[in-house]
């Protein structure tokens, strides 16, 4: 007998999924690796600081890390990192977060610097790196900070540190992707050049690889300006295979001929380094994924283009997915009922082993994701819905659900379906959460990944009030309780919805950007240029920045928000936030401003998250007019003790903000 649910509004029920628990779930697994008999993989520990490890599971059975106290496995190459470790014989070998050096560590010995101490603090860094198969070399891309000047090339160096690096290629802005063929006698790369990012274009080169890791005669393969390449390898038959949008999804290529064309995407934005999306099992087979819909799938390709799918739960596995050249794929997944989850599949019996999960909820208390697609004026867009959900509560009749409408980073990036514990903690305490792919969103192919350019602040923006409205009209929320967050690119586009649009009642930015001019005057190098298409070329293109930049129209702002900031934050500095918190502070709206000192862009140490989440909920139900259940209550001296002004007695036709 199902026992009888407690009526309580929405936003105010009980739940176990607290803010604490998430943090302390919120271990993220990456980066693969098969190294014959044991299988290896990064794990995140928001507990311990947010320190990255390695892990190893043994042939027996066996889980242990790998990395010592003291070091945390990551590199800080175009700031988003990814690449950050590898095997060559029994040596690991891995990037050092705190000084950024490539570190050597055998067996039962402590790991060892083999590249020099850098001029400054984390001045070298070090990334994508691939042994040659004499284990004497690697090569990886370094990115080297000085005097002003950030410089990328590609480096040999040798493994026992005898010797400083030195430059194979230089040249272009950025490199990726050096992988050497089986016999160590090729090499091939990336490489592109400002304004383009990563899924823009790049270019295909390779060259021969001589005995002492120096480089032969090079030549481009393919590619350019408006040709998006990733993860080129090298096959078991020594052809060369990538993956390239040229048709307007990236499809697998085989020396310059397609394999198996869809109309999908099977790979994604470059955004961090040694994302891999296909991997050799022998001459007959590859694996690959595939993203229809939002969702991911494991194919088996074989030779005549057909394609075979794997019998594993959709969701994500993008980006992490590896094979041993025989019958194993291992891969990284997440789906709508499990956390981070290392899978071990037999390519030929299709068993499936799980090797180990980052965790798991109560699925009493999930909320499924339910893919949706609403029209705007560029055509159909896409998100996923969650509604309420928590076995022991329900609504009062006639009383729908808040929506919390999610806007994700990048903004070339996407909203994707596995299990978020983050959405989980608001659905399960009765709010309606609803995560959107905006045009400019990854996994629907090349042309809408570009309705972006040239629109960023406006496509994105109205894309998520049309979800929030195509709800509305459903019947499924509250049209007069709705709230936006979003992160980083995210953070942009909360505040300008929140600024140019009179659609919601409160929002959250974290780390968010305000002002895009000094986004265009002060980030890093690999985002220096991007704004060079979702905008325009500044500064011949000023006054549109300033037009786009909530930070010059908070005359328009008259709802709460609230604001979370990395105070280390070299992509979105604190400069951005405090100019925004000083401009509401002088309009008098109510606000938050919650900063955390050794945080970056993304916040990884689980007392952190814990304290922005209860902040976050704490302050929505103060503009809404819920009360959560056994949440801190936001302290009244963190927002401005200035009332807004309402209407008719309510805030935006909600209750007034509270005055005490």
């Amino acid at each position: 007998m199902t026992p009888e649910r407690t009526v309580a509004p929405y936003g105010a029920w009980k739940s176990p999924i607290s803010a604490a628990s998430v943090a302390a779930g919120s271990v993220h697994l990456d980066a693969p690796l098969i190294d014959g008999a044991r299988v290896l993989w990064l794990a995140s520990r928001p507990s311990d600081g947010g320190r990255t490890v390695v892990v190893a599971r043994q042939g027996n059975g066996t889980v242990r890390d790998l990395t010592p106290e003291g070091f945390n496995v990551r590199t800080r190459v175009h700031e988003y990192g990814g690449g950050a470790y590898l095997i060559s014989g029994e040596a690991l070998f891995f990037s050092n977060w705190d000084d950024q050096r490539l570190y050597r560590q055998d067996p039962g010995d402590p790991p060892v610097p083999i590249t020099p101490n850098p001029p400054t603090p984390a001045a070298w860094r070090y990334a994508d790196g691939r042994p040659t198969p004499d284990g004497r070399w690697i090569v990886c891309i370094r990115e080297r900070h000085e005097s002003g000047e950030v410089v990328n090339e590609l480096v040999r160096i040798p493994t026992d540190g005898s010797s400083d690096p030195q430059i194979l290629v230089g040249g272009h802005d950025f490199f990726s992707s050096p992988r050497i063929n089986g016999d160590g006698t090729r090499i091939v790369w990336l490489s592109w050049d400002h304004p383009n990012m990563p899924w823009d274009g790049t270019e295909l080169w390779t060259a021969e690889l001589l005995p002492d890791a120096r480089l032969g005669t090079r030549r481009k393969v393919c590619g350019g300006i408006s040709e998006s390449i990733v993860q080129p390898e090298w096959g078991p038959d020594g052809s060369l295979y990538w993956l390239s949008d040229q048709t307007g999804y990236w499809n697998l290529y085989r020396d310059n001929q397609p394999l198996a064309p869809v109309d999908a995407d099977c790979a994604g934005p470059a955004w961090t380094l040694g994302q891999t999306y296909f991997g050799f099992l022998d001459a007959q087979r590859i694996a690959m994924t595939i993203t229809e819909s939002g969702f991911d799938h494991v194919v088996l390709l074989r030779p005549d283009g057909s394609h075979t799918r794997l019998d594993l739960p959709a969701g994500t596995h993008r980006g992490r997915l590896v094979t041993d050249g025989k019958d194993t794929i291992v891969v990284i997944s997440g789906s709508s009922s499990s956390l981070d989850t290392v899978r071990k599949i037999d390519a030929t019996t299709g068993e499936t082993e799980l090797l180990t999960s980052a965790g798991s909820l109560d699925p009493a208390y999930v909320s499924v994701a339910q893919p949706i697609k609403f029209i705007t004026d560029d055509g159909p867009a896409h998100a996923f819905f969650y509604p309420p959900a928590n076995a022991d509560f329900e609504g009062p009749d006639g009383e729908l659900p808040p929506l919390v409408v999610f806007s994700h980073g990048g903004p070339t990036g996407a909203a994707r379906p596995d299990l978020n514990p983050t959405i989980q903690f608001f659905t399960s305490r009765g709010m309606a959460i609803v995560d959107v792919n905006y045009g400019g969103s990854t996994g629907y192919g090349r042309a809408y990944r570009q309705r972006l350019r040239g629109t960023w602040g406006i496509v994105d923006t109205r894309d998520c009030a049309a979800a929030a409205r195509h709800l509305v009209s459903k019947g499924l929320v509250d049209g007069d309780r709705m709230a936006i967050r979003g992160a980083s690119a995210g953070g942009f586009t909360t505040l300008s919805a929140l600024t140019f649009h009179d659609m919601f009642q409160v929002g959250a930015s974290y780390y968010g950007v305000a002002d895009l001019e000094a986004l265009a005057r002060d980030t890093h190098k690999f985002e220096a240029r991007y704004l060079d298409t979702l905008i325009g070329p500044y500064p011949r293109y000023a006054g549109i920045y300033r037009q786009r930049s909530p930070i010059h129209f908070t005359d328009r702002l008259s709802c709460p928000i609230i604001l979370f900031q990395g105070l280390e934050d070299q992509v979105v500095p604190p400069a951005q936030a405090e100019a925004m918190v000083a401009a509401l502070k002088k309009r008098g709206i109510p606000y938050a401003y919650v900063t955390f000192r050794g945080e970056q862009h993304g916040f990884r140490q689980a007392k952190h998250i814990a304290q922005a989440l209860n902040d976050e909920i704490s302050f929505y139900g103060q503009a809404l007019g819920f009360t959560p259940t056994d949440i801190p209550l936001l302290l009244r001296q963190n927002v401005t003790t200035n009332p807004p002004q309402k209407r008719s007695g309510r805030w935006r036709g909600q209750r007034a903000w509270p005055r005490s």
